[in-house]
């Protein structure tokens, strides 16, 4: 395989094993931090993850710098 279809396969395993570990996740309530932004109003819901995307963006980059030496 070329270094762009594993990567694709990679990515799309990576996902499969996400959805399937969603209900277990759910349950961590990463998605409930402080500093996440949620508005309702009436009939109207906003949820703006502003601490969990840091918080995962932190996690993945410690990860790709780990793999990357």
């Amino acid at each position: 395989m070329t270094g762009m279809s594993r990567t694709l396969v990679v990515l799309g395993v990576l996902l499969v094993l996400i959805g399937l570990a969603w209900p277990w996740l759910a349950k961590l309530g990463l998605f409930r931090l402080p500093g996440d932004i949620v508005i309702e109003r009436g009939n109207f819901k906003l949820y703006f993850p502003v601490t969990s995307m840091i918080l995962i963006s932190l996690v993945l980059s410690l990860i790709f710098w780990l793999l990357r030496k």
